[in-house]
């Protein structure tokens, strides 16, 4: 996976560099409550849950015990109960259609299920 500058680097180096993005990433979702996991899906092909369901895959394939529910919590800071109940809106018609046409381009997640 490592091009450019990344494809010399150590690989402790290189694994420090991707943890701290991932961190970047989940702070960043963490804060944005406004944007709404349908129209990252929408948008780029994931969403939060995605991103909780890389991290279910990652534990899994190392041996660690872990559910879903506790891979969204590292991902969205709270229980999902709790995001959905105070953040996330109702979608729209038009969001769920863009969702149902824009489906083929969805992450694909192997070993999250």
């Amino acid at each position: 996976m490592a091009n450019g500058p990344a494809a010399d680097l150590d690989p402790q180096t290189k694994l420090e560099l991707e943890a701290a993005a991932f961190r970047g990433l989940v702070l960043h979702l963490q804060d944005r409550k406004d944007v709404q996991n349908i129209d990252l899906m929408n948008l780029a092909g994931f969403c939060r849950n995605c991103l909780a369901k890389w991290y279910l895959a990652a534990a899994r394939d190392r041996g660690v015990a872990m559910d879903y529910d506790g891979a969204r919590e590292v991902v969205y800071g709270m229980t999902y109960d709790a995001w959905k109940d105070n953040h996330q809106a109702p979608a729209s018609e038009e969001q769920k259609q863009k969702f149902v046409d824009t489906a083929h381009l969805h992450a694909k997640i192997p070993g999250a299920k």
